[in-house]
């Protein structure tokens, strides 16, 4: 089932919004400074021109970090980064998606493609910091953060 929709939504819009998100990689990527955002605006390209059967999960829930230091300065920065996306490509990606989720949701057929569109729009405004994984992956890390939260709850 996942390949036949990824292969649907491919031809019926997924290829387009996955140009859409290159185009702002080849944007951030003539500077230096965007490198970030293109690395993010990569990741989601893969995931919006195949979107059934991966999600996207932060990158702390991968790796299991808590705040120190490092961690800190990245996430500030992570935080401008996508203050900069959301206001130059984040917006005019997230409104496409919207529109398109509606179209798709017009239809019974289209509608689990329509939740995929809706899916894609949240992560279109604030890509920095998320990484795209299969969709046992992202239960896995997100079990596991919840795990290490409730023991943190527990010792308290």
């Amino acid at each position: 089932m996942r390949f036949a929709g990824n292969a649907i939504w491919f031809v019926f819009g997924g290829a387009f919004t996955a140009l859409l998100w290159l185009l702002g990689a080849a944007v951030f990527a003539l500077s230096i400074v965007g490198l970030p955002l293109t690395r993010a605006a990569i990741e989601m390209a893969k995931l919006s021109a195949f979107p059934f059967g991966k999600d996207v999960v932060h990158v702390r829930e991968l790796d299991g970090k808590g705040l120190t230091p490092v961690t800190a300065v990245t996430g500030t920065v992570g935080f401008v980064f996508n203050v900069l996306w959301l206001l130059t490509f984040g917006l005019a990606l997230c409104l496409s998606y919207l529109v398109l989720g509606v179209v798709y949701c017009l239809t019974i057929i289209g509608i689990p493609f329509g939740l995929q569109c809706f899916k894609l729009a949240g992560i279109s405004l604030w890509p920095v910091g998320r990484r795209v994984v299969s969709i046992e992956l992202a239960d896995i890390a997100r079990t596991h953060a919840a795990e290490a939260t409730f023991a943190r709850y527990r010792t308290h």
